[in-house]
């Protein structure tokens, strides 16, 4: 197994905390820095979460 690595700015879990999710059946890692990211723009992430689901913009 790799050393577990946040999946939007890779520092690993010696230089931060890591939060484990499943996303299709696959494990993958954020730290608490980056979880707004994947909370509210998680379009930023759709190259490394191939299939995710990107929600229309809020009607304003």
């Amino acid at each position: 197994m790799t050393n577990p690595v946040c999946l939007n700015c890779n520092r690993t879990d010696e230089q931060a905390p890591l939060l484990n999710l499943v996303f299709k059946g696959e494990a993958k890692f954020i730290c608490p820095q980056c979880l707004p990211t994947l909370i509210h723009k998680i379009h930023l992430l759709a190259d490394k979460l191939p299939g995710v689901e990107i929600p229309p913009p809020a009607a304003q």
